[in-house]
Order: structure tokens, then sequence, then C-alpha cells
């Protein structure tokens, strides 16, 4: 697994398991401004999608996790008008965050890749969602 690199956690609606997806760190940010409700001087390129969309007319209906393959997770961007576009789910949730957007899961992406966690993990999981509240994006931040 990787290390010192962000986590997406998903939450299943109605059940207990969760969906965890590496994410990258400019990603990362990008969700955490959108949850946070941070709104930069300029757009980011996760704005500048979300007003491209809106400018054309469109509206982004849902974001499904369609596939994993070797660890790597596949989702697409579907439409009010039909339409879908391949995305990565990092850039997915950043953009669903932003526009108000349902995130869904694939059955067999959640079957294979969910972790289950027990009632008795709930706690740990109330501290992990504790943690999550307290970050900033400047945490993901690092110098090279």
């Amino acid at each position: 697994m990787p290390t010192n690199q962000p986590l997406v956690l998903l939450r299943e609606v109605e059940g207990t398991r969760y969906l965890p997806i590496w994410i990258g760190a400019v990603e990362a940010t990008a969700i955490a401004f959108a949850q946070q409700g941070v709104v930069p001087p300029r757009p980011l390129t996760h704005d500048l999608m979300r007003d491209l969309v809106t400018s054309f007319g469109e509206e982004l209906s849902e974001v499904r996790i369609t596939d994993v393959k070797d660890g790597v997770f596949f989702a697409r961007l579907v439409f009010a008008s039909g339409v879908e576009v391949d995305a990565r789910p990092s850039d997915s949730i950043a953009l669903a965050l932003r526009t108000g957007s349902r995130i869904v899961c694939s059955p067999d992406v959640l079957g294979e890749s969910g972790v289950q966690v027990a009632d008795e993990d709930e706690a740990e999981v109330e501290k992990f969602r504790e943690f999550l509240d307290q970050i900033k994006p400047e945490d993901f931040e690092h110098e090279r």
C-alpha cells in the first residue's frame, strides 16, 4: 500500500462497507477545498471544469466508480444529457463535490475493493472522521 499518500474513503449509504481509494496530493487538496467550502481567488482546475460544464448548459448527474484493475480505479462522469466521459475517480469526486452530484459505485467494485467495518470498529471510523474534519489542505503540501 502507498505510504504518505492521501486516501478518499467513500462510505456505503445503506451498509457498513467503505471504499478506500488512494489519490494524489493535488486531487486531495481539491477535494478538501470543496469539503471546506474554500473559494480560491482564481478557479482551480476542478472549478474550471464545473464552470465549463455549466457554460455549455450541461449538468453533472452523477459520478460512477465503474471498475478497478490491479488496484487502479476507473470512473465515469454521467451528464443529464446522457453523455458519459471516462475520468479518474479523484477528479470525478472533486467535480461532484463542486456540483452537488451524487457519487455511486458499481456493486462489483464495492464487492471486490470495499472494506467491511464491524460495529466495534465504528469508534475507530468515527475517530478517523474527526481527524478528517480537522485536516486542512495545507497539510497535504510538502517541501521537496
